[in-house]
């Protein structure tokens, strides 16, 4: 049974954007990180995917970065593609939006290849099976040469990094609520962090082990260019074809 289409609760997604997205750890160097990358492939980025969009933070950071680029957003949370929508608004003829599911190959229908694939904090809810699926349609959507960049969750090498991952977010999340005015003690923090609703939907993979599909898939350059714990930037360049 899928655990995802909690992120099409208007709620969730809200107390997602105020109490945990400004708290990740290391998050604009996770997306300057998979920039520089794509700076070194050589080729000119004029149309850009951003799959799972959520309320835009990518595609913006995109969009300043190449002025040139079209960006398709896509999420299938319609509260997530609202939040993004207001937040790209000033880029207006520039952004696509798209509503479509990647939990199935029909997210892709329509589609004309992109010069660069991203995605963020996305590919996680989905099963193992359907990741390595899904990489290869990604893979088949890229013009050669084009890369693909992966800001992800990914499964920890033993319980005890897994515990030392949550305490270390907590520590973040507990300053930033603090720096923010919030009053909640770190354990309070701790209990909504463990406990809250969208962690069912996490499956997480080992990047290592990603890494390995991509390169199986046939992705060039596959590396994990950068990571903390349980978060990860990774993917590769799409060989000739």
């Amino acid at each position: 049974m899928r655990t995802d289409t909690v992120w099409q609760n208007q709620t969730l997604v809200e107390n997602f954007l105020t109490g945990v997205r400004g708290a990740i750890p290391y998050a604009m160097d996770q997306i300057n990180i998979a920039l520089r990358v794509l700076d070194q492939t050589g080729t000119p980025l004029r149309r850009v995917a951003d799959l799972g969009c959520g309320d835009g933070t990518i595609a913006q950071v995109v969009l300043n970065h190449y002025p040139e680029a079209q960006v398709y957003a896509i999420d299938f949370s319609e509260p997530m593609l609202n939040r993004a929508k207001q937040r790209l608004q000033p880029f207006a003829e520039r952004v696509e939006f798209i509503q479509a599911d990647l939990y199935t190959p029909d997210w892709q229908t329509g589609l004309e290849p992109f010069d660069a694939i991203l995605s963020g904090y996305c590919i996680h809810h989905l099963p193992d099976d359907r990741k390595r699926e899904l990489y290869r349609e990604i893979y088949n959507l890229l013009t050669p040469g084009g890369g693909f960049l992966n800001i992800e969750h990914v499964a920890s090498t033993s319980p005890w990094v897994e515990h030392l991952f949550n305490e270390s977010l907590v520590d973040s999340l507990y300053t930033w609520h603090q720096e923010q005015g919030g009053t909640s003690s770190r354990e309070e923090v701790a209990r909504r962090f463990v406990y809250r609703e969208d962690k069912q939907a996490n499956i997480l993979a080992p990047v290592e082990v990603q890494c390995e599909w991509l390169r199986a898939i046939g992705f060039q350059q596959v590396d994990c260019y950068f990571k903390w714990f349980e978060l990860a930037v990774f993917g590769g360049i799409a060989g000739g074809r």
